[in-house]
Formats: C-alpha cells, sequence, structure tokens
C-alpha cells in the first residue's frame, strides 16, 4: 500500500514540477522578450536622438538592467531543466531529491544575483531621472544657455525604467516558482 502512495506522489511531483516549471519558463521568456525589445529600442531610438549626451546618466542603470538581463537568460535555462527533472522524475531513471534540489536553488540563486542587479539598475535610473526632473525648474540655466526644455524627461528614458521593471518582475516570478517547488520537493517526504 505504501509503495502505491509514494508512486502516486512521484506522479504528482513529476507532473508538478512539469507544469510549474513551464509556467515559470513561459513567463519569464515573455518578460524576457519584451526586455530585450525595450532594450534595442532605446539603444537604436538613443543614437538617433538629439540630445543623447544628457542621457549619459542613465548608462550604469542600463548596464546593470543588461547584466540582470543576462542573468535571466541563465535562469530561462534553469526553468528549461527544470521541465526535464519533472519528466525524469516519471521514468525509470529518476533523479535524486538533491540533485533535483540543487538545480531548483541554482535556480533560486541565479534569481537572486538577478533581482540584485536590477534593484541596483533601478535606484541608478531613477536617481538619475531624480537629478534630470529636478533641473526643470523654469527660469534656471543649466550650462553654456540650456533651458529646461532641454531636460525634459523623454519617453525613451522611461522606457529604460520600463525594461528594467519586466526584468526586476521576471527574476521575481522564477523566484517564487523556484522556491515553491523546493518547497514541494521537500514536502513529499
Amino acid at each position: 500500500m505504501r509503495r502505491m502512495a509514494d508512486r502516486l506522489d512521484l506522479q504528482l511531483l513529476s507532473l508538478g514540477l512539469r507544469r510549474v516549471g513551464w509556467i515559470r519558463f513561459w513567463m519569464q521568456t515573455v518578460l524576457a522578450v519584451v526586455v530585450v525589445g525595450v532594450l534595442v529600442f532605446n539603444n537604436l531610438g538613443g543614437s538617433l536622438a538629439r540630445n543623447t549626451e544628457r542621457a549619459l546618466g542613465l548608462g550604469p542603470g542600463l548596464s546593470l538592467t543588461t547584466l540582470s538581463f543576462l542573468v535571466l537568460l541563465f535562469s530561462l535555462w534553469q526553468g528549461w531543466l527544470i521541465v526535464g527533472k519533472g519528466r525524469a522524475l516519471d521514468s525509470p531513471v529518476r533523479p535524486s531529491r538533491g540533485e533535483t534540489s540543487r538545480l531548483l536553488k541554482r535556480g533560486i540563486f541565479a534569481d537572486l544575483l538577478g533581482l540584485t542587479f536590477a534593484s541596483l539598475g533601478y535606484q541608478t535610473l531613477a536617481g538619475s531621472l531624480f537629478v534630470q526632473a529636478s533641473m526643470q525648474t523654469p527660469g534656471i540655466s543649466i550650462g553654456s544657455g540650456a533651458n529646461a526644455e532641454n531636460l525634459a524627461i523623454t519617453s525613451l528614458e522611461m522606457l529604460s525604467v520600463l525594461s528594467n521593471t519586466q526584468v526586476l518582475f521576471a527574476h521575481l516570478v522564477g523566484l517564487i516558482f523556484s522556491l515553491w517547488l523546493l518547497r514541494r520537493i521537500y514536502r513529499s517526504t
């Protein structure tokens, strides 16, 4: 009787890993596509726009966002491996609990690292845009004859913040699903 219960629990665990792994993978993939689209558009649009020298303050924030995106690519690969582990659990050659938990822990670490980069990038982007917005006071002259109209925050600059929030959310999704799966693995003893 215990053997049938163990087999049923293993099948449910396998199904859960596959389903949640797919949900995690596709949610992160969609968000990654949005991020890469926004970053490419930002780079192309930034080079075509006037006054690109004033957007130099966004560089560190965009660099951190790009680093977070690269970590997201690793996290996507981890999500793909989670689906594979779910399939393997339902086969005669099963991965061990330790092997599966190490995979999930690598994904958790990647998502935490990505969240750190994205959070630092967000702070940098928001700080840069705050300084720019605070200089928009009418009547104050900045530099050599610049006026407040040249300092207006553009939609392209706001798009850079959007790319950062998308990558931050993608890592948050990965972290939540990975933690849930890790809890599920250790609960099924």
